[in-house]
């Protein structure tokens, strides 16, 4: 699957702009000139040499608060998703195996998530169990899980009708070595898909929570939370959202056209496409033998 999405020009581009945010955040802290919560008396400067994006209203250099911050940022995001990941598929898949009263009670609960106000029960939950990075991510998670539950499920369900499936139930298959053998390679597409999408919905959530100051402890950096105090003085700094906003859309972007880019490749119209690509790039490489 990753050789056919890295020969789309769609595919080679998130894959681009996704690396580069996983290498920032990997070494942003370390790339940091400055101590991202060491201010100074130099406050509200414009760009220069000695602070290429300027400083806030503390006098921080605003620059090594979105470097330190990238990586507390996309490890948000990464926990909703992984989150999102174990406790929707699993029971998805498992819902069309383990019998109606397990069917019954994992479609009202995934229900019962779906009808409850997403931010209203973040911001209540982080509030009981603590304002941390790690207890907001779980909550989210917990709330962004019906998607990889319907994705699954149904994904699975068209599996299970299959004559292979079938034939393997008849012949004493275990739903383990089902799942394992036939289900997982099945359904793996649509999850794939699912997951670039909740990367990119995850990262908009995290950067939101944070933007409120939910999530994290004052003065810990964060693009969401950057953002928010470049607000607060846009008579001074009128420009200064336009970066920690271009980062989050970047991400946000990359993350969605790769969802698209494995739709795309994926089924009878993915290898259509594919071949057609692969005829049309045959007469030139022919062209040149010659």
């Amino acid at each position: 699957m990753v050789r056919r999405i890295l020969s789309l020009p769609a595919g080679r581009t998130a894959a681009v702009i996704l690396g580069l945010i996983a290498l920032l955040a990997l070494l942003g802290p370390v790339l940091a000139p400055y101590d991202p919560l060491a201010g100074s008396d130099d406050m509200l400067a414009g760009p220069s040499w000695q602070h290429l994006l300027g400083t806030d209203y503390l006098g921080r250099d605003v620059g090594s608060r979105l470097l330190d911050g990238s990586r507390l940022s996309v490890l948000g995001a990464v926990q909703v998703t992984l989150m999102a990941l174990v406790v929707g598929v699993v029971p998805g898949i498992l819902s069309v195996y383990l019998g109606r009263a397990f069917e019954w009670a994992a479609l009202r609960l995934t229900d019962t998530l779906i009808a409850l106000p997403f931010l209203v029960f973040a911001v209540a939950v982080t509030a009981l169990l603590g304002n941390g990075i790690t207890q907001a991510m779980f909550t989210v998670g917990i709330m962004v899980s019906p998607l990889f539950f319907r994705v699954s499920r149904a994904s699975t369900l068209q599996v299970a009708r299959s004559p292979y499936v079938e034939a393997a139930i008849i012949s004493g298959a275990s739903v383990g070595w089902i799942v394992r053998k036939h289900v997982w390679t099945k359904v793996l597409p649509s999850i794939a898909i699912a997951l670039a999408q909740t990367a990119g919905v995850g990262f908009v959530v995290v950067s939101s929570l944070t933007f409120l100051g939910i999530g994290v402890q004052p003065p810990t950096p964060t693009w969401g939370g950057v953002l928010a105090s470049d607000l607060g003085y846009l008579s001074y700094r009128p420009w200064a959202p336009l970066v920690p906003t271009a980062l989050i859309m970047a991400t946000v972007w990359a993350c969605n056209l790769l969802a698209d880019t494995i739709r795309d490749v994926n089924g009878q119209a993915g290898k259509a496409l594919l071949n057609t690509r692969k005829l049309r790039g045959r007469p030139a490489a022919v062209g040149r033998g010659a």
